[in-house]
């Protein structure tokens, strides 16, 4: 199955009612912060068609022999994504198609497996009982490893979870590498995310040390969020660097001055969720690798501006983050 199964009929269930997802806030929680509407710019990729640019991808039959009986049966892949933010996870122009990166790593994964990929999108909160109870073989939504998740589920890694600090692309602020260098700054932040805690941490080491407090700016809208980085109301947005990146690659109106684990100050990986002990997560693994060493995989880091967050090899269940 090479570009045959990229070019199948998409299947995407379609929700009842709005789905208000939002941009990764606290790692170990995936997708939890403002909702981020998917721009239209025509520099976008692949907002009109699912298919469109996707790599050609073909089975890996070391992979395809790892997928577990049960789940070969139908020839189906089901996976789960929660659309919200761009470019994760996201809803095309006909709001019913989800799009962006973990679309197209689902479809590729699916192509490498042999299957034909049914991608069903849900909220946020419904994919993990949905994985667990085996009505879904698997999520690609931009679930970080942690070891409470570890509990439930079997993981294998396909991208780096990374912070990002973003500014005006003309802005004299930066680069931002350690804690003193936000004293003082203007810095837009979701509330009760990660992020707040790490900039709310360095905020109080610095004032200890006699150095200025950060001014902390909220905003539920992103468009203002942006509005304010560009009039200079804000110096810098501390946030998911995959919605800075995909901002910086599209308008281009703001630079990255700054990135840091998601995990911060320990490491942290985004994975491929499978029910524990299915067998499903050591196909994905290897599926995985293929994709890294055909280029297929970084065609679609580049596809959505993520190649910063690109890894060399898939892991299965890696160390988690503790929280």
């Amino acid at each position: 199955m090479t570009s045959t199964n990229s070019r199948r009929a998409f299947t995407a269930l379609t929700l009842v009612g709005l789905l208000t997802l939002s941009a990764c806030a606290d790692p170990s929680q995936a997708t939890e912060e403002s909702p981020i509407q998917a721009t239209t710019d025509a520099k976008t990729a692949a907002l009109s068609s699912p298919n469109q640019e996707r790599p050609e991808v073909a089975v890996n039959q070391e992979a395809k022999k790892l997928v577990p009986e049960k789940i070969a049966a139908d020839g189906k892949l089901t996976v789960v994504t929660a659309p919200g933010a761009a470019p994760l996870s996201f809803y095309a122009t006909d709001n019913t198609t989800p799009v962006g990166n973990d679309a197209d790593l689902a479809a590729a994964l699916a192509d490498s497996l042999g299957l034909e990929l049914e991608l069903v999108p849900v909220s946020w909160a419904d994919w993990p009982l949905g994985v667990e109870s085996g009505k879904y073989e698997a999520a690609i939504s931009n679930v970080t490893v942690t070891e409470e998740r570890k509990k439930k589920f079997d993981f294998a890694t396909y991208r780096e979870d990374l912070l990002g600090f973003y500014a005006d692309k003309d802005s004299k602020i930066g680069p931002i590498e350690k804690a003193e260098d936000v004293a003082g700054l203007k810095i837009i932040v979701g509330s009760g995310t990660n992020q707040e805690k790490i900039l709310v941490d360095w905020d109080k080491a610095n004032q200890a040390k006699g150095l200025k407090p950060v001014d902390f700016q909220y905003y539920d809208d992103d468009s203002a969020s942006t509005l304010a980085l560009l009039s200079g109301r804000a110096d810098a947005s501390f946030g998911p660097n995959s919605i800075g990146a995909y901002k910086q690659a599209t308008a281009g109106e703001l630079k990255q001055i700054g990135s840091f684990p998601g995990g911060w100050p320990d490491t942290a990986q985004v994975a491929v969720t499978t029910k524990k002990g299915n067998g499903l997560a050591e196909a994905a693994e290897v599926a995985i690798d293929g994709l890294i060493a055909s280029g297929a995989y970084q065609q679609i880091l580049d596809k959505w501006g993520l190649s910063e967050e690109g890894i060399t090899d898939s892991r299965l269940n890696p160390p988690g983050l503790a929280n």
